[in-house]
């Protein structure tokens, strides 16, 4: 069996893969889409649940993966999604599994993700607020977000990690109650600066708060100090709060990027690699693959995919084009 590494030009090698089940979700967030949704792909676009797997273990056996995340869209809106997750977990060397979601519906899929094998979760949410909720999804559904949550820790899915994007003027008073809420329930909260990834591309620079609003709104209420815990190739910059071991963490994709770190790589749900999650320009594993590629030509493909990825994403730039699949389709 050939084994390959997946690295760039720039010393970096991905171990964390990101693989999107669904461009479809039941929310609306708005700095995701509109309010009226977007155009699905296909099904017959969309990777099956065997050549989403068939993927993984190429990248897992062959590429050195390790950890592998499950995204959307929403993924527990995929049918297959236990099933991936169970032969996901059945590779050797076993991988770490995870899937964002936004906790529809988990109330009534922790246990059977727990027995499935998933390791963990992040769950989307930027308010406890159900007015503020309502805003943003433009669904009434926070009672369900928290039911999922409490089944998730209750099944044993712990730490469970809440991700909360801020808007202004919407949210963007609100952080130091969200963090007070998930500290009492033993949640781990991480904020992320809203990114130039949503579907209308109506994102502003000047209209985003940043990871230093974020922290000065914390400390009205918090005694932050830096964690002592090395970073690595987290996104997170993580802060302890008052002291405790309860840690709040910021994303700063923006004002702080963290490119020369990253050890990330994303397979979109028709079967794309991204190097990037900025990445103008896809890798198609799934022509290939239907066409006939053994592995070892599916998996070199992966490697030159990789080789090509830039520097850094380049949101500073001046000449920065957001790229043209939104969140739902790339996956987080």
């Amino acid at each position: 069996m050939t084994t390959l590494a997946l690295g760039d030009r720039y010393g970096r090698v991905a171990t964390d893969l990101r693989v999107s089940l669904t461009d479809r979700c039941n929310l609306r967030c708005s700095y995701c889409m509109p309010a009226e949704g977007l155009d699905w792909m296909p099904d017959e676009k969309m990777l099956t649940d065997d050549e989403i797997v068939r993927l993984i273990t190429i990248g897992v056996e062959r590429l050195g993966i390790r950890e592998v995340r499950f995204t959307g869209g929403e993924p527990l809106v995929r049918r297959g999604l236990l099933d991936v997750v169970r032969r996901t977990k059945q590779l050797e060397p076993t991988p770490d599994v995870s899937i964002t979601t936004n906790a529809l519906g988990l109330s009534r899929m922790a246990t059977a993700l727990v027995d499935a094998g998933l390791d963990r979760i992040n769950v989307s949410l930027d308010s406890i607020r159900p007015e503020t909720f309502t805003e943003i999804t433009r669904r009434d559904r926070l009672k369900d977000v928290i039911a999922g949550l409490e089944a998730a820790h209750d099944a044993g899915l712990t730490p469970i990690k809440i991700n909360a994007v801020l808007m202004r003027g919407i949210n963007d008073d609100q952080a130091p109650e969200l963090l007070a809420w998930c500290v009492e329930r033993g949640y781990e909260l991480r904020f992320i600066e809203q990114m130039p990834l949503d579907a209308q591309h109506d994102w502003k620079r000047a209209e985003m708060v940043t990871a230093e609003e974020i922290l000065t709104s914390l400390s009205t209420r918090f005694t932050l100090t830096p964690a002592r815990e090395p970073r690595g190739s987290a996104p997170a910059e993580l802060w302890n709060v008052d002291g405790t071991s309860s840690t709040v963490g910021v994303i700063a994709s923006v004002t702080r990027p963290f490119c020369g770190d990253c050890d990330r790589v994303r397979l979109t749900a028709d079967g794309q690699v991204r190097n990037c999650l900025f990445a103008r320009e896809e890798s198609d594993l799934r022509t290939s693959m239907r066409a006939g590629a053994s592995d070892d030509e599916l998996a070199i493909r992966w490697v030159a995919a990789m080789r090509g990825k830039r520097a850094g994403a380049g949101i500073d730039d001046p000449s920065f084009l957001q790229p043209d699949r939104p969140m739902s389709a790339i996956g987080g």
